[in-house]
């Protein structure tokens, strides 16, 4: 069963406590350092088998992570780990190949980045998703159809409540239900969904969501937002978001 994920506790992302899972020890010990530069406590696995251990043990608060591993591959890990965690999940990849990308995103990570990678790109993404695991949304009404008009959505349940048919999405208590159950939602996709929910109706364009979702000033690769527009529409109903051919997504009312 998936839990829900714990935000790092008060204080600066730095403060939080990742596992990086890197067979080349080489690698693994100089991003270990550089990131402990920046005040990170790292674990380190060089196989993905021990990686899962430590992470069940240390329940760090992001992983990151290799795609190719002895053992357990990155991307079984990344699987693995998703079936009892919603801790963030950053994978890296040699040679940025549209596989591993793709494959990583399908099997729960949040974000990739490609080796080489710059301690400070490396420190600004990791920073992100950290970011986006602990925020705290002001809860937003959906936009009205006019100035004093209705609201576009099918109705709210409260103040904190957004409600869209047999979706409930409760932006107090950081909770999504559908038809009565509840969700598990990593916390990338509770931010997406909370886009989508702030502006029903109204086309999301992909890059938008990238800076938004994300938090990306680079030109990111906008498959991540594809990836986890698919992983979304699963958990929700894929009638529920709507591809709006060489724009973007909407979410229907």
């Amino acid at each position: 069963m998936t839990t829900a994920f714990t935000p790092p506790g008060p204080g600066s992302p730095t403060e939080a406590h990742l596992l990086l899972v890197e067979d080349d020890e080489v690698i693994r010990n100089t991003v270990r350092m550089a990131l402990e530069r920046y005040g990170f406590t790292v674990s380190t696995a060089g196989d993905g088998l021990t990686g899962l251990e430590i992470f069940r043990e240390r329940q760090p608060d992001l992983l990151l992570l290799d795609v190719m591993l002895p053992e357990l591959d990155g991307i079984g890990l990344c699987r693995r780990v998703r079936e009892f965690s919603l801790a963030p999940i950053l994978m890296m990849s040699a040679r940025g190949d549209s596989l591993d990308v793709v494959s990583g995103l399908e099997a729960g990570a949040d974000d990739y980045v490609v080796k080489p990678c710059e301690s400070a790109v490396l420190v600004a993404r990791i920073r992100s998703l950290l970011r986006r695991a602990s925020f705290t949304p002001v809860a937003r009404a959906p936009r009205a159809e006019a100035r004093g008009g209705a609201p576009e959505a099918d109705g709210a349940a409260g103040p904190d409540t957004l409600a869209f048919g047999d979706l409930t999405i409760d932006t107090r208590g950081m909770e999504v239900r559908r038809a009565g159950e509840p969700l598990a939602l990593t916390p990338t996709e509770l931010r997406m969904l909370l886009e989508f929910a702030g502006s029903p109706g109204v086309v999301l364009e992909r890059r938008t969501l990238l800076s938004r979702v994300w938090d990306h000033a680079w030109q990111g690769d906008t498959r991540v937002v594809d990836l986890h527009v698919q992983r979304l529409r699963a958990k929700i109903g894929a009638e529920r978001i709507e591809t709006v051919r060489g724009f973007g997504y909407k979410l229907r009312r």
